[in-house]
């Protein structure tokens, strides 16, 4: 293997004279590091640190990020006859077994975090992949503690930085960084916290392969990216400057700056062009808190313009003005709130209104979450009203893209919401939630307030960016005393 110079320095360390038995390389993503880990893995397994009846082990999140290393492991030796030889692989168990020559009788096996697999093992190795993402400790705590059934164990974790100081792998880190220990090694390769996280010197301090296998376009069109959108910041200077960010430190989903760019007046004139597709998304609610709407409709410049619609049971205003901290009774008053007569909401009202406000309009697609919606369908059935409903959930695989298109337009200015009050409320309640791939989704930065008419203007903008074919074609429909069009 060729090796860039920042990991011959680790290698050269971790088997020099010092002999640690727990070895740190933090580097941001993409820099090699499951190249490297196959290649030292299959060292210890039938290379020349291979023992005679050892065990290595490769440990993730899950099992399928335990994958990549047993797949990577496997294409080095199918591609050297000597290797292909020596050893037996069962791909189904993610196991080599290594039959004859240095190494005769180990064993490698996958591990997950999110299996079971863990006690009654003796590593001669293990390395651990992206330990920052783990939940727990206990598969790492498995590994460490059974090191001491062999004289000489050796441990290899890379990883770029956990978020927060309270992670094991935050823990090790700054343990070994101090040097009191001497069976930790830590070879860390990080921004400075007060660097500037967009310039490019930065970036490429702490890219060693940037330029080489390591795509530049790629690393600064994501860098340029968080600049624009602050929900990509955190992750970006995690994942690709190494930094230890919290996640709650930059992941507001719109700040209040680039909300501020839609404050001019929607033109209400476009929902109701025949020649235009509207799309809306809805947020129901449990009975007792708000429910929301969401329209939106594109002008000839790009620009998206929302109509919001928000319900709520009168007989909690008082009350969810207190709770929420927000002033309901006003905004009731100023009718941007509607207060569903009773003490819970009433989806027969709430569908009469949808379809008093869908009558007036070209709707082509309105996205809605499965939660509660059998509920306002019944009512729409009896009341003879029939909408283009497209589901999208609110998990991290299905709202992620409509999260990415949504800030997109906001980071451009063109999103026109004339500075809705509730509207606004609800944008500043919203944080970015992320799971281990990556995927987004909407969550509320505090236990108190509510993000409804903000998840509804994402699935608005969603489903219009997602297909601009219509749901239903039909020029019009005459149902329960409504009357409206559908599409083109």
């Amino acid at each position: 293997m060729t090796l860039l110079p920042d990991q011959r320095r680790f290698i050269e360390d971790v088997y020099g004279e010092r002999e640690p038995r727990i070895a740190v390389f933090s580097q941001p993503r993409g820099n090699g590091k499951t190249g490297l880990l196959a290649g030292l893995t299959l060292c210890h397994l039938l290379g020349p640190e291979a023992e005679q009846r050892g065990a290595c082990y490769s440990a993730a999140i899950d099992r399928a990020q335990a994958s990549i290393i047993f797949e990577e492991m496997v294409a080095i030796i199918e591609a050297v006859p000597e290797f292909r030889g020596r050893v037996n692989i069962r791909r189904f168990h993610k196991l080599l077994e290594v039959e004859k020559g240095d190494g005769a009788g180990s064993v490698y096996e996958a591990l997950s975090s999110d299996s079971r697999r863990g006690h009654g093992l003796s590593p001669s190795f293990f390395c651990y992949d992206e330990l920052a993402q783990a939940k727990d400790r206990r598969l790492l705590d498995n590994l460490t503690t059974a090191q001491g059934k062999r004289a000489r164990s050796l441990g290899i974790i890379i990883s770029t930085q956990a978020a927060d100081s309270e992670h094991p792998l935050s823990q090790i880190i700054d343990d070994g960084l101090t040097g009191t220990d001497p069976n930790v090694l830590v070879h860390l390769t990080a921004a400075p916290m007060d660097a500037d996280p967009f310039d490019e010197a930065t970036i490429r301090a702490c890219n060693p392969a940037a330029g080489i296998f390591l795509d530049e376009t790629v690393l600064f069109d994501e860098a340029a990216r968080a600049k624009r959108m602050p929900s990509f910041e955190s992750a970006f200077r995690n994942l690709r400057l190494n930094q230890r960010i919290a996640a709650d430190m930059q992941d507001q989903f719109i700040t209040p700056e680039m909300w501020a760019l839609g404050d001019a007046p929607i033109n209400e004139s476009l929902f109701t062009d025949l020649n235009r597709q509207v799309f809306g998304g809805i947020d129901l609610s449990a009975r007792l808190d708000l429910t929301a709407a969401v329209f939106a409709v594109e002008d000839n410049d790009g620009v998206v313009h929302l109509m919001p619609r928000a319900w709520t049971p009168a007989a909690s205003v008082a009350e969810r003005t207190l709770r929420d901290r927000a002033p309901y009774d006003a905004w009731v008053r100023g009718g941007l709130i509607e207060a569903v007569p009773g003490p819970a909401i009433d989806y027969a009202w709430v569908a009469t209104e949808l379809a008093e406000v869908a009558g007036k309009m070209p709707l082509t697609r309105v996205a809605y979450d499965r939660w509660r919606i059998e509920l306002l369908r019944k009512e729409l059935t009896e009341i003879g009203v029939i909408l283009p409903l497209v589901e999208m959930g609110q998990g991290f695989k299905d709202i992620s893209p409509a999260i990415e298109a949504f800030e997109v337009l906001a980071a451009e200015g063109r999103i026109r919401h004339g500075g809705h009050p509730v509207l606004r409320w609800c944008m500043s309640n919203c944080v970015i939630a992320r799971d281990p791939a990556g995927a987004r989704k909407l969550d509320k930065s505090r236990a108190y307030g509510r993000i409804d008419l903000a998840q509804a203007a994402v699935m608005a903008v969603g489903t219009m960016k997602a297909s601009t074919e219509p749901v239903i074609d039909v020029s019009a429909i005459v149902s329960g005393g409504f009357s409206w069009r559908y599409g083109n």
